[in-house]
């Protein structure tokens, strides 16, 4: 049977999420910004994120697939949803639950750029350092972790585990 190791209550996620959507605000006013959530993961941070934010934003989502029913990304990055918001111009921000290796992320970064944004930015949940293989830039963190397999508060294993209130490292 796995066990469910906590790491980050319900008020840990709410100050995190309220102070990053502060600094999130204030960067971005007066900009046309639209975030993006990467599916299914980044939903319920992306929807805090947004009912904390004190400026207009556009939303949408992408969805890629990496890690199958595994704890390890399997490099081999497939985008099944393209954004459908016209990027042209805007400031875009990438949503996302949990950056490892930065396989992922990288690829979301150029598939962004492709779209002629005016900027691309990255916000995760947790930036996970411990097998970080690319060099990416996370402009926010809610939450820095060296190591763990983190589930609960939209974040998965097999599908299972997202819809717990709070994080927890998933000791299989």
């Amino acid at each position: 049977m796995p066990e469910l190791v906590p790491v980050l209550s319900k008020e840990d996620i709410n100050r995190m999420i309220s102070a990053l959507a502060k600094e999130i605000s204030t960067d971005y006013e007066g900009r046309k910004l639209i975030l993006i959530g990467v599916l299914k993961g980044a939903f319920v941070f992306l929807a805090d994120i947004i009912r904390n934010l004190t400026i207009p934003v556009e939303v949408d989502f992408l969805r890629v697939s990496s890690y199958e029913s595994s704890t390890s990304s399997s490099e081999k990055i497939k985008l099944t949803k393209k954004v459908e918001n016209d990027l042209l111009g805007k400031d875009v921000l990438i949503v996302e639950d949990i950056i490892d290796t930065g396989f992922t992320i990288e690829y979301l970064i150029q598939y962004i750029k492709s779209l002629n944004p005016c900027s691309v930015s990255v916000c995760t949940l947790i930036d996970k350092v411990e097998r970080r293989r690319k060099g990416v830039k996370i402009n926010y963190a809610a939450y820095t972790a060296q190591k763990g397999f983190f589930v609960g508060y939209g974040l998965d294993y097999a599908e299972n585990y997202r819809n717990l209130p709070e994080i927890y490292d998933l000791k299989l």
